[in-house]
């Protein structure tokens, strides 16, 4: 995956907090920029946005470690990506393990 291409893109789920979808194969639906950040007084969550296209992601700097990933999982009898998406952490997909390890 080129550093500039992120939506559309297929990786592999690595984490454990959605187990259902360990090894698979999930093409990046949305990035939840700041989708990791605790909720304010009021429940906002201060710079969270619904990033759906390369350029939006590239002006908010790119993924990072403290984002969330809108993802639809691959459904092997059925030949195709679910409508169904998982939000799982940046971190947690083979793509961005560049993350985990704080490069």
């Amino acid at each position: 995956m080129s550093n500039d291409t992120v939506i559309g893109a297929i990786t592999t789920y690595d984490g454990t907090e959605h187990p259902y979808l360990r090894g698979y194969p999930v093409r990046i639906v949305a990035i939840l920029h700041n989708g990791n950040a605790e909720p304010d007084a009021d429940g906002e969550i201060p710079g969270y946005e619904h990033l759906d296209n390369d350029s939006d992601i590239a002006r908010y700097g790119g993924v990072t470690a403290n984002d969330r990933v809108e993802v639809a999982p691959w459904i092997e009898k059925e030949g195709r990506f679910s409508w169904v998406t998982s939000d799982p952490r940046a971190v947690d997909l083979a793509t961005f393990a560049r993350l985990r390890e704080g490069r």
